[in-house]
């Protein structure tokens, strides 16, 4: 049986479509686990709380206490104490701001809300000195002109990740990606991005396993030019699967040197784990 590896591993398109289990998904997680592998769920989903995503694995047989990474996370790990951040972004991205130590100074969908919103500390009178942006179903021009603004004027603008789709179900719709291009051509500024296949991510990643060699592990996602890239960044093996957005026809082996295409997550164990 192979070595004992870490498995880095996507959750949409990979695991799940919109929390929907892909087949042979969970017990393929069960057989890694069982093989001795330690499976770390690394994922650019940054609008959900990691509570809220490990609730999710949990509800379809996946326990995943403290074996959830999210682009959110990686994007806290850029802050700094005491920095005021304007969020444009959901729920995982203000736990992070707070985490972090820093101050939540607002959030650009609050007029979607109520009247309350300005508990939340929001203080169009006061310096901002970051903006951070990821996927929210709430963006809109209103949004767009308060973040952008406060980008031109002088703040960090920080992106949870640059996935332009995101795969569900029906079909992909726009991700993260697509409102972080919209901020960053109207204040004229690129973004640092924290999530796959970025730096940052991989930093946390390391972080989390406690080692900086990880050139036994393996990244399973469906999009090689986001997973694949991150399994070049952490030096690691990629296994490509083809139940998210990519395809037969879409292959990741230009992009990584030591990448293998498999038809879905369980297929990948079965080579991996021998079950």
């Amino acid at each position: 049986m192979p070595s004992v590896a870490p498995i880095l591993c996507d959750l949409d398109g990979v695991i799940w479509l919109m929390h929907q289990p892909i087949a042979g998904s969970v017990n393929a997680i069960e057989s890694l686990r069982t093989a001795g592998h330690r499976v770390l769920f690394v994922t650019n989903n940054s609008f959900s709380l990691v509570a809220d995503q490990e609730n999710a694995l949990a509800k379809i047989g996946i326990q995943a206490h403290g074996d959830v990474v999210t682009s959110s996370q990686a994007a806290g790990a850029l802050l700094h104490k005491g920095e005021r951040v304007l969020v444009g972004a959901g729920p995982g991205a203000v736990e992070a701001v707070r985490n972090a130590g820093a101050i939540l100074a607002g959030r650009s969908d609050e007029h979607h809300r109520d009247s309350t919103a300005n508990a939340m500390g929001s203080d169009s009178n006061q310096s901002i000195d970051v903006v951070m942006v990821g996927y929210h179903a709430t963006f809109d021009y209103r949004g767009l002109t308060m973040l952008s603004a406060a980008v031109r004027n002088g703040a960090l603008l920080i992106a949870t990740n640059d996935d332009a789709t995101y795969p569900t179900p029906h079909g992909l719709i726009p991700g993260g990606g697509s409102i972080v291009a919209a901020v960053s051509v109207a204040s004229g500024v690129q973004p640092i991005i924290a999530g796959k296949p970025h730096k940052p991510m991989a930093d946390l990643v390391r972080q989390v396993l406690g080692t900086n060699d990880l050139s036994n592990a393996w990244m399973v996602g469906d999009r090689p030019s986001t997973d694949g890239l991150f399994a070049q960044t952490v030096g690691c093996k990629f296994a490509q699967v083809l139940t998210g957005i990519s395809s037969e026809g879409d292959r990741g082996d230009a992009l990584h040197e030591d990448s293998h295409v498999f038809a879905d997550l369980a297929t990948f164990a079965k080579m991996i784990a021998g079950s």
